[in-house]
């Protein structure tokens, strides 16, 4: 067996490892989560005070819809606040802010533009309340999802923040068909980490926050672009518990077209890597459990290997067409083949029925993901189409972030 060989196994047998990891947890804590679909919303005794903060920055087409899903949560109106903060916007996003002056639920500032972590920090200095998140311009919130959130914090004292689901809002091409698959697995995927107490993002869109996480280990930092996660590190280095509520609903607005969507990509997994370098005293560390002997290496891992295996597909690609070019200026090109179907020529090689059951993990979770988050799809022919997609794709935005980290050093844009 070659060396390529050898690292092929080892890499594709990883990712079995963690889907399986993750399915020994799903079926651990399944009582926990059969009807969490049809769960009713949970009454809130005694509503602590909640500040919702929106960092604006050139969100006039949006920002109305995001302030509006707040105003109409289904919280008691005086134990809840909107600050919308405008970080330095260049579009008329002020001027619609300024339709909000006498509402006495909302409060709206003007700052200059400093980055999303800062307009964020500024709406955290103007808040007293228990329990203080974000929500993105370009998200909307399920008017349950407050109630649902809440309730962990108040079931259990050690919890510090609460994750949601996000679904894709209204995808209207195949490529957001093909992002609301991902966003259905990526919340089977949270809930699992939830259970294993290693949630490694507090995503913009509506994480919510017990203050004291602020006040015991500061605000957000820039942090790569990439602040949402570097505060979930900065927590479990803390030994701060993260939980996500899988049936609290947050529609965000994703990119649509492939050029937007690349962008994205590339500055979450930038700032993964630089996030993890920056926390490598995490990694294999026996304080942080799961964290640190799973979720960590487990996303090493999966970027090496799509690394790995992107760039042996290209070396084979252009040896496959090298030898075809050679063999057609030596015989020529003939058109007269003759295909006879044999079963002789199926790949039964170990390797093909390893990835065939990896690729049957990967859709369990995604239809598991869809039920946990009240989609309840099943299924459907977006899950092929997320394959496709993303098997092409992906490893460009992937290879071009590991340039950048090691390379170029280049920090990607925001949009």
């Amino acid at each position: 067996m070659t060396i390529p060989e050898i690292i092929t196994y080892t890499v594709v047998f990883l990712a079995v490892y963690v889907q399986v990891f993750l399915l020994v947890t799903y079926f651990e804590h399944l009582k926990k989560m059969k009807y969490s679909h049809i769960e009713p919303v949970p009454d809130i005794t005694n509503p602590p005070k909640v500040a919702i903060i929106v960092p604006c920055w050139n969100e006039e087409k949006t920002v109305h819809g995001t302030i509006n899903s707040l105003l109409a949560l289904d919280y008691p109106t005086d134990r809840l606040e909107v600050i919308a903060v405008d970080d330095g916007s260049t579009d008329t996003t002020w001027q619609e802010l300024l339709e909000y002056k006498d509402n006495p639920r909302v409060h709206i500032f003007h700052k200059e533009n400093g980055g999303k972590h800062t307009a964020v920090n500024f709406g955290i200095d103007q808040t007293d309340a228990d329990i203080i998140g974000g929500l993105d311009a370009d998200s909307f919130v399920a008017p349950d999802a407050l109630k649902r959130m809440v309730a962990l914090f108040q079931k259990n004292p050690e919890v510090m923040a609460v994750t949601p689901s996000l679904i894709v809002h209204n995808p209207k091409n195949m490529l957001q068909y093909a992002q609301r698959v991902e966003y259905n697995m990526s919340t089977y995927n949270k809930k699992m980490l939830s259970f294993l107490g290693a949630i490694h993002v507090t995503p913009g869109p509506f994480s919510l926050f017990r203050r004291t996480v602020f006040e015991r280990i500061g605000k957000f930092q820039k942090a790569h672009n990439t602040e949402d996660q570097e505060l979930a590190y900065r927590m479990q280095e803390n030994h701060m518990k993260i939980e996500h509520c899988a049936n609290a609903l947050v529609y965000t607005s994703s990119p649509d077209t492939i050029k937007k969507l690349y962008v994205q990509r590339l500055r979450w997994i930038y700032g993964f890597i630089q996030n993890t370098a920056d926390y490598k005293r995490l990694i294999f560390n026996r304080d942080y459990l799961n964290f640190s002997f799973f979720t960590l290496p487990s996303g090493v891992i999966s970027i090496i290997a799509v690394v790995f295996l992107s760039l042996t597909f290209f070396y084979d690609l252009i040896v496959f067409i090298l030898k075809k070019v050679s063999q057609y200026s030596t015989v020529g090109f003939n058109i007269h083949t003759h295909i006879n179907f044999n079963w002789f020529y199926i790949n039964t090689q170990t390797i093909f029925f390893v990835t065939i059951l990896l690729y049957v993990l990967l859709i369990f979770s995604i239809v598991a993901g869809s039920r946990l988050s009240r989609q309840g799809r099943g299924l459907d022919w977006h899950i092929l189409l997320y394959i496709i997609i993303y098997t092409v794709i992906a490893p460009v935005w992937l290879l071009k972030a590991v340039w950048n980290s090691i390379v170029t050093r280049r920090q990607p844009v925001w949009r």
